[in-house]
C-alpha cells in the first residue's frame, strides 16, 4: 500500500513541482541575498548570527505545502467528463477499502518524501551560507537542525489534514501560501492576543528560529508540542471525517 501510495504521489506533475520548488528555492534564495547578509553582517545589523541559514529555510517550506495538500486533493479530481460524480478516491477505494490505513499509508509516504526533501534543502542552504559567509557562520547545532526537519513534516501533515478536512486542494493551498509567504494573518493576530502566539505556524518556526520579531517568550520545546498537538488534533478530525463520509 506503501509503495503504490508513493508512486501515485510522484506520478503527479504538481508533486514534482512542490519538490523541485521546495529542494531548490531555499539554496537559490542564499545566493541572492548573499550581497545584503554579508553587508548586514559587517554592519552589526543582522542580529542572530545563529539563524544565518536557518532563516532561509523557511522559503523552501512552499515545497511541504505543495505536497501535502496534492497527495490528498488528487483524490478528489473527477475521473473524466462521461463519469460525472466518479473521482479517482472511488477507485482508490475499491482497491484499498480500508480507509484508515490508506490514510497512513498515505502520511507515511507523505512524511518520509518530506523528510528527504528537507535533508537536502538543509544540506545545500547551510554549505552554500558556509561557502558565502565562512567564520561569519557559527556551527550549527544538530538538535535544532533536527527540529527543522521536524517542522517541515509537521507542516506537510497539517497541509494534508486541512485538505483532507476541506476535501479540495485550492483553498487551503491558497489560504496556506498567502498566510506563510505573502500576509501572515497569525502574526497580525499576536498584535491582538497573546493567544495566537500559539497558532501553528507561529509556534512552529520558533522551533529553530532564535529571537526574531516575537515578543512572546516561548521554548523550542513548547513550540514543537504546540504544533505537533495542532497537527495531531486535526489529522484526528480529517480521519474521522473521512470514515464517516461517502466518497
Amino acid at each position: 500500500m506503501v509503495i503504490a501510495e508513493l508512486r501515485k504521489l510522484l506520478g503527479l506533475p504538481t508533486a514534482w513541482a512542490g519538490l523541485i520548488i521546495g529542494t531548490l528555492l531555499a539554496p537559490l534564495i542564499v545566493l541572492i541575498n548573499a550581497p545584503a547578509v554579508r553587508r548586514a553582517i559587517a554592519d552589526g545589523s543582522y542580529g542572530d548570527l545563529s539563524n544565518l541559514g536557518m532563516n532561509d529555510l523557511g522559503a523552501g517550506l512552499l515545497g511541504p505545502l505543495v505536497l501535502g495538500v496534492v497527495i490528498v486533493s488528487s483524490e478528489f479530481t473527477p475521473t473524466g467528463e462521461h463519469s460525472a460524480g466518479v473521482t479517482q478516491l472511488h477507485a482508490t477505494l475499491t482497491a484499498m477499502p480500508h480507509r484508515l490505513r490508506l490514510l497512513g499509508a498515505k502520511a507515511a509516504v507523505l512524511s518520509a518524501v518530506v523528510l528527504v526533501q528537507s535533508v537536502l534543502a538543509a544540506a545545500g542552504v547551510l554549505t552554500l551560507t558556509r561557502a558565502l559567509h565562512g567564520d561569519a557562520m557559527p556551527p550549527v547545532d544538530p538538535a535544532r537542525l533536527v527540529t527543522v526537519l521536524i517542522y517541515w513534516v509537521l507542516l506537510a501533515l497539517l497541509a494534508f489534514a486541512i485538505t483532507l478536512i476541506v476535501r479540495n486542494g485550492i483553498v487551503p493551498l491558497t489560504v496556506l501560501i498567502v498566510n506563510s509567504f505573502f500576509v501572515s494573518v497569525s502574526y497580525l493576530l499576536t498584535k491582538l492576543t497573546d493567544l495566537a502566539y500559539y497558532l501553528p505556524d507561529i509556534a512552529g518556526a520558533r522551533m529553530f528560529i532564535r529571537g526574531g520579531q516575537f515578543d512572546h517568550p516561548m521554548s523550542p520545546l513548547v513550540a514543537g508540542l504546540t504544533m505537533t498537538t495542532w497537527v495531531v488534533a486535526l489529522l484526528t478530525l480529517a480521519a474521522w471525517l473521512f470514515h464517516r463520509r461517502d466518497a
